[in-house]
């Protein structure tokens, strides 16, 4: 592939990417997380990201319908890689760790990544189940 057939993806992802970030800049606004209190908008955030993601992909993927060629990319790398945030989970982490406090560093730790797997599952069993119903033209 070379940079004319790509650059509508780069586009996409980009644009996308500005939109989830937005989206997860108002989240942090809206519900900031206090110095040395246990972050919940990210790990909310995160959780709902992959809730959205396991959905999309399930739509986008299983269903007798082709979407456009630019929606994947848009929604699922761009919107939702750009709204959730695994390096402020890690950051997260390791301040709660290095604040002394391993009980709720290693509880937001496995926590997330505990909700993150039940969001994602839960969007495409959730999915799944409209696709069926809808006999497959969601």
């Amino acid at each position: 592939m070379g940079l004319r057939t790509d650059l509508p993806v780069v586009a996409v992802v980009a644009a996308g990417g500005a939109l989830g970030a937005l989206a997860r800049y108002g989240a942090s606004l809206a519900w900031p997380t206090p110095d040395g209190a246990f972050p919940w908008t990210v790990l909310t955030v995160n959780a709902v990201g992959c809730a959205v993601l396991g959905t999309l992909m399930v739509l986008l993927t299983e269903t007798t319908t082709a979407p456009h060629p630019l929606l994947r990319p848009f929604l699922g790398t761009g919107v939702c890689g750009g709204f959730t945030t695994f390096s402020t989970y890690g950051l997260d982490t390791q301040r709660l760790l290095s604040a002394g406090d391993p009980t709720r560093g290693f509880l937001y730790l496995g926590g997330t990544l505990l909700a993150a797997l039940a969001a994602v599952w839960a969007g495409v069993t959730a999915a799944r189940a409209v696709v069926r119903a809808r006999g497959r033209h969601a």
